[in-house]
């Protein structure tokens, strides 16, 4: 990154700081152990107020400019579509990351009844076509852009539907059917990550970039918070009432309404920056 012109007086935005740190705190917090309480009410409370928080630290870094100070985050960000369309493509990339994990994981123990070591070896073929796509995203990215990301998207999505109609066919599949399965969603799930940031930054000027990947780490941390407790919620819910295939079934539709809402934004971004 280039070097910024250091300006006499100005310091470290300690109060923006701490306001974003209470604001996210309150915002994710109680997102990670609202299934615990029930969804009481005053976890809406405390998030209600995260987000007046969050709003009053907007407000604080816009006066902190006004003043001739360096703001926490580089405002100017906010109004850069491309940017900020690549952010929303990072949300709901990440609100169906974690939270697919929880899901597969709660369903082969707790649907299947298949024991916890052989359910995370379950994963390993997943993971192996994960490092195989990251390894080729970026070589294809660099010719085709973001693009590849939105195939990436769309493998994912062929992979939770193979998911679907396995477990809708064979009721009790086994773990190897399982691993074949995921190992598509796996590939996609590659082909997106390893360029997603530096596609959402390519955009943005060189001398906020800091401020760029500081925002880009955030929203991810907030997305993939929010994908635990709000799709692991639908699943508890439907598999306590129904059955945990059920759960599966509709927390598969909420991952691929939440994948193609990435790819819709990827597209968008791609012609903001064009």
């Amino acid at each position: 990154m280039p070097s910024v012109p250091r300006r006499a007086g100005t310091r470290l935005d300690v109060p923006g700081a701490i306001v974003l740190f209470a604001g996210l705190l309150c915002l994710i917090g109680p997102l990670l152990f609202s299934h615990d309480v029930h969804w009481a009410p005053w976890v809406w409370l405390v998030m209600a107020t995260g987000v007046a928080i969050v709003a009053a630290f907007l407000w604080l870094e816009r006066a902190v400019a006004s003043r001739g100070g360096m703001p926490l985050i580089d405002l100017a960000l906010l109004s850069d579509t491309a940017f900020m369309r690549g952010l929303y493509a990072v949300f709901f990339f990440f609100f169906a990351n974690l939270s697919f994990y929880l899901v597969m994981t709660m369903f082969m123990q707790r649907g299947l009844h298949i024991p916890p070591l052989q359910a995370g070896m379950v994963f390993l073929p997943l993971a192996l076509a994960f490092v195989i796509a990251s390894r080729h995203s970026g070589a294809r990215a660099r010719h085709r852009g973001t693009l590849v990301l939105i195939e990436g998207c769309a493998v994912q999505m062929i992979g939770l539907a193979s998911l679907v109609l396995m477990v809708a066919w064979a009721q009790t599949p086994s773990a190897t059917l399982l691993a074949l399965v995921l190992a598509i969603f796996g590939y996609g799930q590659g082909l997106v990550m390893a360029a997603l940031s530096s596609a959402v930054l390519s955009t943005v000027n060189p001398a906020s970039a800091g401020s760029g990947a500081g925002m880009y780490g955030m929203t991810a941390q907030i997305a993939n918070a929010a994908g635990v407790a709000a799709i692991g919620a639908a699943f508890f819910a439907i598999e306590a009432a129904y059955s945990a295939r059920l759960g599966l079934f509709a927390a598969a539709a909420l991952f691929m309404l939440s994948i193609a809402a990435c790819a819709a934004f990827l597209s968008w971004m791609r012609r903001a920056a064009a």
